[in-house]
């Protein structure tokens, strides 16, 4: 018999495979199923961006192994004048400051690995992307859950670690604007950050996905635009979120380069980076796409109508400044699970259960703004209308 490694017993299934197979079963049984689920941009990447991988794919330069050190320079290079533009964090690519990554998942995954030995530490949001905690277990670490409560702003509480965990701690993840919850970081909660990570050793990696993702003029913060930030850490970012590359699976991490260089040893014994066609698109989209406006005018349509109409029926829901996601308390009597499982059979309507992303997700259910099949937000009409239908209510 097949004798799996004993790291895959850790692990639970992944979260949005059991979320595919729920929409499959649905789709099977003939259901006319509205799918608020994974963060996955359902609006096509600019065509712009399309044309020039086109045009780099003609060149047989690209069809080659990528064997810089750090990335195909054009795209480490275009990434640096980005963040310089963007946030005013300036980027030295000839000291190591930026690598390219297979996404932002492949880089926060392979950082555990680079970082963490049998028994040491991460510290990791919970709820937060299953990705940190899963990769700190693969790699014989332990995970310590830092809560994201609703009386924080859904901000750790960086004073409730206690000691022992902080000085064993050798890295810790953040993720804003957020997922699950859509929440976002101020700069003064990343001076707290850097204050912590100083004295207590420890490296932080920042997960900058959605930070292009945000609505109503708000421009969220780099973490490496706090001072001493690239003393301590590190932050990851991808253009599946900012462009509608998800499959393209193309992004970087920036700052420290001595955290770098741990990533980079890890990288390069296994992966061989991307196809470089893909990195000279996605140097051309940062320097000369400033933003998606006609998806992000759909995504905040489409959150209007989700939140004003789950506010119609008891909610009592913020309008979220960033990200897909809506995150949204399950009425009394409900497990995250059992209204998960209520939408799809009462309603047709299919959501990501907030215990998806750890223990303190119990009590929350996540609606995503990338909806597909939907073309003016006439499906989150639907969605509502179903909930009043079925007397679905807080």
């Amino acid at each position: 018999m097949v004798q799996f490694a004993d790291r895959l017993a850790k692990i639970p299934p992944y979260p949005f495979g059991e979320i595919a197979k729920m929409k499959a079963k649905a789709i099977a049984e003939g259901r006319d199923l509205i799918a608020f689920g994974i963060g996955d941009p359902d609006q096509p990447t600019p065509k712009p961006i399309i044309d020039k991988l086109y045009e780099a794919a003609q060149d047989p330069e690209t069809h080659r192994y990528d064997e810089t050190p750090y990335g195909w320079p054009e795209f480490i290079d275009s990434v640096a004048r980005w963040y310089g533009r963007r946030f005013g964090v300036q980027l030295d690519t000839s000291k190591g400051e930026v690598i390219q990554v297979i996404g932002s998942k492949e880089g926060l995954a392979h950082l555990a690995w680079a970082f963490i030995d049998q028994g040491d530490v991460s510290l990791v949001p919970d709820p937060g992307y299953p990705v940190y905690k899963v990769n700190t277990l693969m790699a014989g670490g332990e995970a310590y859950s830092m809560p994201l409560l609703a009386e924080n702003d859904f901000l750790p509480d960086l004073s409730a670690i206690p000691t022992e965990i902080a000085r064993k701690a050798k890295l810790m993840y953040l993720n804003y604007p957020n997922n699950p919850i859509g929440a976002c970081a101020t700069p003064e909660f990343f001076a707290d950050v850097v204050a912590f990570a100083r004295d207590n050793d420890i490296a932080v990696c920042h997960d900058a996905a959605y930070t292009e993702v945000s609505y109503n003029g708000y421009k969220a913060p780099s973490f490496l635009a706090t001072p001493g930030a690239k003393d301590v850490g590190i932050e990851i970012h991808s253009l599946s979120k900012s462009y509608n590359m998800t499959g393209w699976r193309i992004g970087a991490a920036v700052g420290n380069p001595d955290i770098i260089a741990g990533l980079n040893k890890m990288k390069s014994n296994v992966d061989s980076k991307q196809f470089p066609a893909v990195a000279v698109a996605a140097a051309y989209a940062l320097e000369n796409i400033d933003s998606i406006p006609e998806t992000l005018a759909l995504y905040a349509k489409r959150r209007d109508i989700l939140i004003d109409g789950l506010n119609s029926l008891g909610w009592k829901l913020p309008k979220t400044k960033a990200t897909l996601y809506v995150w949204v308390p399950v009425p009394a009597g409900y497990t995250s699970v059992e209204f998960t499982m209520a939408l799809i059979e009462k309603a047709g309507i299919l959501v990501v259960p907030g215990t998806s992303y750890g223990e303190y997700g119990e009590g929350y259910v996540r609606f995503s703004l990338t909806i597909p099949g939907d073309k003016d937000a006439e499906r989150v009409v639907e969605a509502i209308d179903r909930l009043k239908k079925h007397d679905i209510h807080a």
